[in-house]
């Protein structure tokens, strides 16, 4: 279906025409976008409205005759098949997060809402895709790890403890400023460091200003990439603090009350 729509609307270059949406619930138009359903409006493409479509399916059945459980005709809107879709796509082995992807959800909850079946079932189809999944992939990868493995993968964490904070750093990858952690961008400085933080940068003004003294030019130069490091590491925890809401409490309602409501005057009733 999808294919037949891309053939029925692409121009003379094999590339679907842009076209501008209108937005009623903004009364205005949108970004253009290369939408399938689509037709000439005098001179111009537009997309084919919603009411249109949902027109369009209603006389369709109401030709064929059906009816619900109640006897009364069938009533689809465009909507309604993202639902079906959910629901066929999930059943027949579509794992639910790829799923969430295809019909553009920020919340996977939102398309288990779609899909009209038990939440038993979407879990079941989710184990059978990881279960096709491991088939697929080298069964090591699934073995228990030895002791020294355990060991290496613990001393990893111990390891990115650091004087000014943790290093963020993967595991399994070396240092790649060969311990120089000032420079690094995976320190993470700890607030509670700040004031270490404050002694190294003054301690770098001043071997900076003795490399100078004393004519060691590379010297300087190497300590002036360290500090320039040192004043954005403490940029950033200022940019941290700052951001940091501060607890304001909660308002008593004698005091809210005070500066909201103003006093009646004498000659009024109370």
């Amino acid at each position: 279906m999808l294919a037949a729509l891309i053939h029925r609307v692409r121009g003379a270059d094999g590339a679907v025409p842009l076209v501008e949406p209108y937005d009623h619930g903004e009364c205005d138009w949108q970004s253009a976008m290369p939408a399938l359903l689509q037709r000439r409006i005098g001179a111009d493409l537009r997309p084919i409205a919603a009411e249109t479509i949902r027109g369009w399916i209603n006389k369709v059945l109401a030709g064929t005759g059906l009816t619900d459980a109640a006897g009364e005709p069938l009533i689809y809107t465009p909507h309604d098949f993202r639902r079906i879709f959910a629901t066929e796509a999930i059943m027949n082995g579509m794992p639910p997060h790829i799923c969430q992807l295809v019909l553009g959800h920020k919340d996977i909850n939102t398309t288990m809402g779609y899909k009209a079946v038990y939440p038993e079932d979407a879990i079941n189809g989710h184990r059978a895709f990881i279960a096709r999944r491991r088939e697929l992939r080298p069964s090591a990868e699934y073995r228990t790890p030895t002791d020294d493995e355990w060991e290496e993968f613990l001393g990893h964490f111990q390891r990115r403890r650091l004087e000014l904070g943790d290093c963020g750093r993967a595991y399994g990858t070396g240092c790649l400023h060969e311990f120089s952690c000032i420079r690094c961008p995976m320190l993470r400085v700890d607030p509670a460091q700040k004031d270490r933080l404050v002694a190294i940068r003054d301690n770098l003004l001043a071997r900076i200003a003795e490399a100078q003294a004393q004519g060691w030019a590379g010297e300087a130069e190497g300590l002036k990439v360290s500090l320039a490091a040192a004043n954005n590491k403490l940029a950033q925890l200022e940019l941290g603090a700052a951001r940091r809401a501060a607890n304001l409490g909660l308002p008593a309602f004698r005091g809210t009350a005070a500066r909201t409501i103003s006093a009646p005057d004498q000659g009024e009733p109370r």
